[in-house]
């Protein structure tokens, strides 16, 4: 007979549940802003005849962040690196073992990408973008902290089991 299945700890799907809502969150903030200021470019380019300069770093960091965060909010409901396909259609036990070796993957990944974009981050803070007063190394931050949830919320999954997927991620998923 086998031991029934490790309980997730419902604390900790909770701060990962409202921490991949952050995520989304920033990753929908920062589309939209993306199209405010691409938008913005446009009309000062085109019908002001005055293209400001602070557009284009200012899109890099919007979109590194919207990435970072979608990718970090896509491991937590494991639709992002994923081969749940295959895990499925697998028996029971190559299954688990599938999962358990996915979120490894994504826990390395996660990983290097939390380690080297905060080193680049912090190799260019004393570096100025040209044209806007911001560092030249901001891009790196949102990857560096996409990487961490990513390890994070795939670390999670590994502890809790790797049982059914984790789909939503809403409020109502904590039994609140």
């Amino acid at each position: 007979m086998q031991p029934p299945p490790p309980t997730p700890d419902p604390l900790s799907q909770r701060v990962a549940a409202r921490l991949a809502m952050l995520a989304i969150g920033v990753a929908s903030a920062s589309l939209v802003l993306l199209v405010v200021v691409q938008g913005w470019q446009v009309i000062a380019r085109y019908v002001l005849n005055d293209s400001p300069s602070w557009t284009e770093p200012v899109t890099l960091l919007l979109l590194a962040s919207a990435m970072s965060m979608g990718a970090a909010a896509g491991v937590h409901t494991r639709r992002h690196f994923s081969f749940a396909l295959l895990a499925d259609r697998a028996s029971p036990a190559l299954g688990r073992a599938l999962r358990l070796l996915q979120s490894l993957v994504v826990v390395v990944i996660g990983a290097m990408l939390a380690y080297w974009g905060g080193v680049l981050f912090l190799d260019g803070l004393h570096i100025p973008t040209a044209g806007a007063s911001m560092p030249e190394s901001i891009d790196y931050l949102p990857i560096a902290l996409g990487g961490l949830l990513m390890a994070l919320f795939a670390l999670a999954q590994m502890l809790q089991g790797n049982q059914a997927p984790m789909l939503r991620v809403d409020a109502d998923e904590s039994g609140d």
